[in-house]
């Protein structure tokens, strides 16, 4: 089991570092829809949680192509780790 996660961990890394970069630029639907009915900057205000990669870009990382691998990485990993923990915590808890 531990084989096909970790696998899998490398395959969404893979896909992170170099398909990302290829990712469309245009709005997704929910913007286009707003854009279109002229009320985008509704939703536009301040943010109540800063995000850590506004934009899935890293600052300091002027490539842009570049800078949406690493945010693509850290994000896989940040989110692989946090499965993994809970389903750590969750798994002690049954064994008990």
């Amino acid at each position: 089991m531990k084989k096909i996660i970790f696998t899998g961990l490398i395959v969404s890394c893979f896909l992170a570092l170099f398909i990302s970069p290829f990712a469309s630029s245009s709005p997704d639907g929910l913007e286009r829809v707003a854009i279109n009915k002229e009320f985008i900057e509704k939703g536009e205000g301040h943010n109540v949680i800063k995000s850590p990669l506004p934009d899935y870009l890293i600052p300091g990382i002027k490539q842009e192509k570049i800078s949406t691998s690493v945010a693509g990485i850290l994000g896989t990993l940040l989110v692989f780790g946090l499965a993994f923990g809970v389903t750590a915590l969750v798994s002690k808890k049954k064994e008990q």
